[in-house]
Parts: structure tokens; C-alpha cells; sequence
């Protein structure tokens, strides 16, 4: 039989496949398992091809964590308005922990490696992981301050609060997405809410 050869692609579009495959890797099987040949298997192309996109794991890696990284960033980013409402904390919070649900949901593959981090996750990546989180929590502060620094002056430990139960919903919609829907949790948190008034 014949050897079945990759399609011809351009070099961005194999970058973003072989980065995609090495993803899926990472997601179903950790770190420890990702390597070339583990890419190329998942992407269905020879490790010949895989080097002509990256010039190793090491590289191919890298990119894959920047290119996760602004991902991440920018979706966080999107949760987060210009503006609040005046006088309504609560309504921010919810609203925030909505979107945030639906980014999970419409976006696992991001989410799934910072939110359940496995045994054996590089240090490179939990240090680009908790960089991310203190920059997002930086503007959360900056925002709380902005609209609600009257009823809630501390807006360090509130944006700390907001942000581990954004990451905490996250991380049950994605390890028991049937128990722990998206309508369920807001529903929930919304009564709560209320009922702190």
C-alpha cells in the first residue's frame, strides 16, 4: 500500500493544526504523554511534518502556551465591562459568572488544562497560569473599585472571591457538566444574591 501524505497546507495553518493536536494530547492525556510522535499521531501526519512547523517539543510547546494564554486573556477580558451599574455588586457578580460559564461551555479545550491541572503540569505553565490569574484579578479589583468602592471598600479580597468562583464553577461544568449546569449554578447563586440584600 501507499503511503498516505498530509494535505498541503500553509506553514500557519499546520502550526495551528499540529497545535491543536498537541491540545487534544495534553487534554485527554496529560503532559507526561505529549511528545512528537503523540502529536503526529493525533494530527494524522509523520513527524517529519511536525518538525517542519516547530523545531522540537520544546518550541511547539511554548507556542501553545502563548497562543492559549491570549485565549484565555481575551476571553476573561470580554467578561469584564468598561463600566457598572451603580450600586449593584451583586447584579456585576452574576452577570460576570454567566459569561464566564458560557466561555467554559462554548470553549473547554482552553479551560480544561488551567482549570483541572494534572499531575506532571510543567512549571513554565502553572507560573503563565498564575501570572494570568493575577492580571485578571488586577482589573477586577480596578472595576469593583470603580463602581462599588463604597459598599464594598476591600476590592482586593472581592475580586479574590469573585475569581475562585469563577474558576470553581469552572471547574464543575467541566468535570460534571451533567450534575452541574450553567442554569443551575446561576439560578442558585442568583437566589443567594437576593437573599443577601
Amino acid at each position: 500500500m501507499r503511503r498516505q501524505y498530509a494535505p498541503r497546507l500553509s506553514i500557519a495553518d499546520r502550526r495551528e493544526q499540529v497545535l491543536d493536536a498537541a491540545l487534544q494530547v495534553i487534554v485527554r492525556d496529560g503532559y507526561a504523554k505529549v511528545s512528537i510522535e503523540a502529536v503526529a499521531r493525533e494530527a494524522g501526519i509523520t513527524r517529519p511534518v511536525v518538525y517542519s512547523a516547530y523545531d522540537g517539543l520544546g518550541p511547539l510547546l511554548l507556542a501553545l502556551l502563548d497562543r492559549q494564554q491570549i485565549r484565555a486573556i481575551e476571553q476573561l477580558e470580554g467578561l469584564i465591562p468598561d463600566t457598572l451599574s451603580p450600586g449593584d455588586p451583586g447584579g456585576f457578580a452574576l452577570r460576570a459568572i454567566e459569561a464566564w460559564m458560557n466561555a467554559v461551555v462554548t470553549d473547554p479545550m482552553t479551560w480544561r488544562p488551567i482549570l483541572t491541572q494534572q499531575y506532571g503540569t510543567p512549571e513554565v505553565v502553572r507560573d503563565r497560569i498564575e501570572a494570568t490569574r493575577g492580571h485578571i484579578r488586577q482589573q477586577l479589583s480596578n472595576l469593583i473599585f470603580s463602581g462599588y468602592a463604597e459598599s464594598l471598600p476591600d476590592t482586593e479580597v472581592a475580586a479574590h472571591m469573585l475569581l475562585a468562583v469563577l474558576e470553581h464553577f469552572g471547574t464543575l461544568l467541566l468535570e460534571d457538566p451533567p450534575r452541574y449546569e450553567p442554569a443551575r449554578m446561576a439560578a442558585t447563586l442568583a437566589r443567594m444574591l437576593t437573599a443577601l440584600r
